[in-house]
């Protein structure tokens, strides 16, 4: 999904914990609620399976399909934003999260790639994973996360 008009947000950040500790982090909707803004996702993470990012209210957020899920590795959803029309119309994005052990961290390494030049889309979540993954990594290493405002 690379071309000459892809937009692309790429984050590292490195988590003093274990590859399986941040899966579950990750793929947990009761552990999701505490760093995403109360928002959770609705999946099996099975791939082929569909995948739905859900507000506190029940609204869908975002939805797609679990591509590739391998546990505790990798994992590439096919993503799509459902609550902006401007954004919904750029169509499907893909976001790969990357775990890799480095001593007594973890480095995860967030991609997402949508093949629509200077996309919306992209922007928006230039914005919202950096929020995002330092909430997960605070919450990890102590138990609190940084930032508490609702989406």
């Amino acid at each position: 999904m690379t071309s000459s008009t892809a937009s692309t947000f790429v984050y590292v950040t490195f988590i003093r914990t274990t590859p399986e500790k941040l899966w579950t982090a990750l793929t947990s909707p009761e552990f999701t609620r505490q760093y995403w803004f109360g928002m959770h996702h609705e999946t099996d993470w099975k791939t082929g399976s569909s995948w739905q990012l859900m507000f506190p209210d029940g609204r869908v957020a975002d939805a797609g399909e679990v591509v590739e899920a391998d546990p505790p590795k990798r994992l590439v959803l096919k993503w799509r934003n459902e609550f902006r029309p401007e954004m919904k119309e750029e169509g499907y994005s893909r976001c790969t999260m990357e775990l890799e052990q480095l001593d007594e961290a973890v480095k995860l390494t967030v991609t997402h790639v949508i093949d629509v030049a200077e996309s919306k889309f992209i922007g928006a979540v230039s914005g919202g994973w950096p929020r995002i993954l330092s909430n997960l990594k605070s919450l990890l290493e102590t138990g609190k996360v940084v930032l508490e405002q609702k989406v």
